[in-house]
């Protein structure tokens, strides 16, 4: 199964309140941490609302 690498590249201070709130559920709290996900429809989709703060790498098992 793939795997998603994602990193937070830009902070979230000017970020509208949902994008925050979906970046926090992904586990990205600060600048520059980066988690790895499952590759689902739901991630992909919390990753399609912050694509212009993430920066996001697949990672094949």
């Amino acid at each position: 199964m793939a795997q998603l690498k994602i990193t937070l590249a830009k902070s979230t201070i000017g970020a509208i309140p949902k994008h925050k709130k979906t970046a926090i559920a992904l586990g990205l709290t600060k600048t520059q941490k980066t988690v790895i996900k499952p590759d689902n429809a739901a991630i992909r989709g919390m990753i399609r609302s912050i694509e212009h703060l993430v920066k996001v790498e697949e990672i094949q098992d």
